[in-house]
């Protein structure tokens, strides 16, 4: 099977391309944010110049390139594949600002319940309109009716943009999430707008990074940390992750799995007991980063409750954590049932 490399100027990024498979299937699976649209070769937002080495189209596309494109060397990258390393001219958001708005009719396609305490959803956008995000953004959703909708964070990695998922903690307060723990089902229509926030990987030299996550917190995590393995980065990840008696480690033999396949992440499965309080949570934390190496030179990422967020930033500076590399998420959830 052929493989190619491919190098993306600016911003020198480089993947590979393996057998049939698009240079944008390869990039977007490498976790590289290049720009594109429908990904079927209808809207030509993922045209970009060759630079040096030659493509062969894989399949059609509808989208005309104009004289000035043909003569300057432009190709659909959703619809060719390498026939040699490849140099592309081709924008990569370095950031969410450089993301666009977008609003998307979904589709439920899955609900699954690991616990009476977490939903996740599954919902797929139509083939010609995939949501293009970083790795742990939010989304906006709603249903057609007019009900009050919710804001809620990604589970999945950029590369499956088509298949959403949601992990959702029970909360009778949320009109949204209530209607989709007790009457939504596979094939209903949910809106959806984004990517919204900054809980993003930087754009900079790769850095050993720190995750820490309180119950469904784990979801923008997960979408993180996918990315950063699609990217193949070397550098020491770090895992931890505090559930309560009701939530639990709902994904934990993901996460172990994650720990057995490769040799740079490590996880741990924080418990948080009834009875235990905010100061016995922050000494049991505090247990669980003393044998964290290089804490000073850690990006570090905090998803869950308001409470779990403060608390968890403040252990974190106190391990050597510098400010600047704290990047936090609070979850909807506003309270913890530890009993």
């Amino acid at each position: 099977m052929a493989s190619w490399k491919v190098r993306l100027t600016p911003g020198d990024h480089e993947f590979r391309v393996e057998g049939e498979e698009s240079v944008l299937e390869s990039a977007l699976r490498a976790g590289v944010s290049v720009g594109y649209g429908c990904r079927s070769g209808n809207c030509g937002d993922c045209r970009a110049r060759v630079l040096s080495g030659e493509v062969r189209k894989v399949r059609p596309h509808d989208y005309v390139f104009n004289e000035a494109e043909k003569l300057a060397g432009y190709a659909l990258m959703c619809s060719v594949t390498p026939a040699s390393d490849l140099v592309i001219e081709m924008d990569v958001a370095a950031g969410p600002d450089q993301i666009p708005l977008q609003q998307i009719t979904t589709t439920v396609r899955g609900m699954e319940r690991p616990n009476p305490q977490v939903l996740i959803m599954r919902m797929q956008t139509p083939r010609t309109r995939r949501l293009r995000f970083l790795a742990g953004q939010q989304v906006r959703l709603s249903m057609d009716d007019g009900s009050p909708g919710s804001t809620q964070p990604l589970a999945n990695c950029p590369c499956d943009d088509r298949n959403l998922v949601l992990h959702l903690s029970a909360d009778p307060r949320d009109p949204f999430i209530a209607r989709c723990f007790d009457q939504v089902e596979n094939g209903e229509q949910v809106e959806v707008e984004g990517p919204l926030g900054h809980f993003v990987l930087p754009d900079e030299t790769p850095r050993p990074l720190l995750f820490l996550a309180c119950n469904t917190g784990f979801a923008p995590v997960r979408s993180l940390v996918e990315n950063v393995l699609a990217q193949e980065i070397t550098e020491e990840i770090d895992l931890i992750w505090v559930a309560d008696k009701a939530t639990g480690h709902y994904q934990d033999n993901l996460c172990r799995s994650w720990q057995d396949a490769f040799d740079n992440v490590h996880y741990q499965a924080v418990d948080w007991k009834s009875g235990m309080g905010m100061d016995a949570l922050s000494a049991r934390l505090r247990t669980a980063l003393a044998g964290i190496d290089e804490p000073a030179r850690r990006h570090c990422f905090i998803s869950g409750p308001g409470e779990f967020v403060q608390m968890a930033r403040e252990v974190t500076l106190a391990t050597g954590i510098l400010p600047d590399h704290q990047r936090v998420q609070e979850m909807p959830q506003a309270t913890v049932n530890p009993g």
